[in-house]
């Protein structure tokens, strides 16, 4: 963006002595002068005083302005020490580490069968991005070629987008050309060859499992239908497959270029005075409803979200037995806007921080948002920065949505994500990956304490949150239990390092 432009005013006094010809000139000759010389001795005096009244006017009017002042809630102020105290702290925790996804000679050298695989991929953009890794993984597994996934109609939000609407397939097919061959249909000789349809998977199957289980359908049938295998192949794998399942997340699936385009002109109105924030709220309907929440909106809400609750027990996700508020102090809930407020103000967020927030609508509409735009009123979504009908075409395209999301978090300095799931996930992986910023992961259990704590000072408060957020992952502690690790959220050690040769991973991935 430009640098304003003010109108400024000379400070300097104007003299009289260019208009007095002697010192005996007389006094009526200066109030009466000629024609010619009233223009020449009242231009200056006519200038002056219209600069002065527009300056006392408008002591602040700049010149040239956004365009888009007239669809985003912008805010004139000039950043001071507060906001470079929070970025330089959250530039300075970015570990400096490089992607390194270089294989052992055996991967490289592996053979691919005349064998075709087809997956079937379900639930929103998220789950479907796991579900398209794992599939990758599975088709190395087995030597198989990867027929392009096909996604099922998502049965809550009515979204019939195809592989190719939201994710780039040529580039897909390019990145992953050495490690698996993907092709976007069935070839003719085997489109009329029976489909077997292998046995669900197990939660954490490995390698062994998959070969055990379906390389002999495979190679009878030459054609193997998998659906339902979400999270369900294990975390731990070799070390060769873990990287292959960093390449698949953070390089091979690539969004479309005019969602990458569109998602980038919002990441530029953002960054019109500088880095910003972004924030995942999770204060949709169902997340309450799954989770077994309060809201934090009162108690006819609670009772609302409690009969739809009481009328589909199977959707809540686990530990039913437990009360909302012991699911609160066993950190388990989402953060609501109130007690991210709390949270931002904790570790130093200045209140005129720009913040991005994605998500879906929340519970309460305006209402469960009053508490954080209170307090940060420099609060933005993607309806927010979008120009006049520039999302009217994919508004009810919820994956496409998403994925603008997913691009404006990525690119933005700060992460926070109120709850955690699978775009929390993806997101402080791919974020790692890529060099992008800070991730902050709220230590919910903890907070609740603090939070409940009413003989804290608010210098306290502050003290106590800085304390519990502001230390860095420790990948020590991640490292004793290597079956557990999550490749997609914690890149490191294996898909990333100190030194070595890195991958061509920009920053719009």
């Amino acid at each position: 963006m430009p640098p304003h432009t003010y109108i400024s005013v000379t400070r300097k006094p104007l003299s009289l002595k260019p208009f007095l010809r002697s010192p005996g000139a007389s006094i009526y000759k200066l109030l009466l002068p000629s024609p010619l010389r009233a223009g020449r001795c009242l231009l200056p005096f006519l200038a002056f005083w219209a600069l002065l009244s527009i300056s006392q006017l408008h002591p602040s009017l700049p010149i040239s302005c956004s365009p888009h002042l007239h669809h985003v809630r912008l805010s004139w102020r000039p950043r001071r020490g507060p906001v470079d105290e929070f970025w330089k702290w959250a530039q300075s925790e970015v570990p400096q580490l490089v992607p390194c996804t270089n294989y052992s000679e055996p991967h490289r050298h592996a053979s691919i069968s005349g064998k075709y695989m087809l997956v079937v991929v379900s639930g929103g953009l998220n789950q479907q991005r796991n579900q398209i890794i794992d599939a990758v993984v599975v088709a190395r597994i087995l030597e198989a070629v990867l027929v392009v996934p096909v996604f099922q109609v998502n049965q809550v939000w009515g979204d019939d987008s195809e592989f190719g609407d939201i994710f780039d397939v040529e580039h897909f097919k390019k990145t992953l050309k050495d490690d698996v061959v993907v092709v976007s249909s069935l070839p003719a000789t085997h489109i009329r060859k029976r489909r077997v349809r292998a046995p669900s998977m197990p939660f954490n199957a490995d390698e062994g499992w998959i070969r055990s289980n379906y390389s002999s359908k495979l190679d009878r049938d030459t054609v193997l239908l998998l659906r339902a295998f979400d999270s369900r192949l294990a975390k731990h794998l070799s070390v060769d497959l873990q990287k292959l399942r960093c390449k698949v997340a953070f390089e091979a699936l690539r969004f479309k270029p005019w969602i990458e385009s569109l998602a980038n002109s919002f990441v530029e109105r953002m960054e019109e005075e500088g880095p910003f924030l972004a924030l995942h709220l999770r204060l949709e309907k169902d997340v309450w409803v799954r989770t077994g929440c309060h809201s934090g909106l009162g108690i006819e809400a609670d009772l609302a979200i409690e009969r739809i609750r009481s009328s589909k027990p199977h959707l809540l996700t686990s530990r039913s037995k437990l009360t909302a508020q012991e699911r609160s102090h066993a950190g388990l809930c989402p953060l609501n806007a109130n007690e991210i407020s709390r949270l931002l103000k904790g570790l130093g967020a200045p209140r005129n921080i720009r913040i991005y927030w994605a998500g879906g609508e929340p519970f309460g509409g305006v209402k469960a948002l009053q508490p954080l735009e209170s307090q940060y009123p420099n609060l933005f979504n993607k309806w927010d920065l979008a120009n006049p009908q520039e999302l009217d075409g994919i508004k009810d395209k919820p994956s496409i949505m998403a994925a603008l999301d997913y691009i404006v978090c990525l690119r933005s300095r700060v992460f926070l994500a109120s709850h955690g799931g699978n775009m929390a996930r993806s997101l402080q992986g791919h974020r790692t990956f890529i060099g992008s910023g800070k991730n902050i992961k709220p230590k919910k259990k903890l907070l609740v304490q603090l939070f409940l704590d009413g003989s804290l000072t608010d210098a306290e408060m502050r003290n106590r949150i800085q304390h519990i957020h502001r230390e860095s992952t420790d990948l020590s502690s991640i490292m004793k239990n290597q079956s557990k690790i999550d490749v997609i959220a914690f890149p490191t050690p294996y898909c990333m390092c100190s030194g070595g040769r890195s991958s061509n991973v920009s920053a719009s991935n």
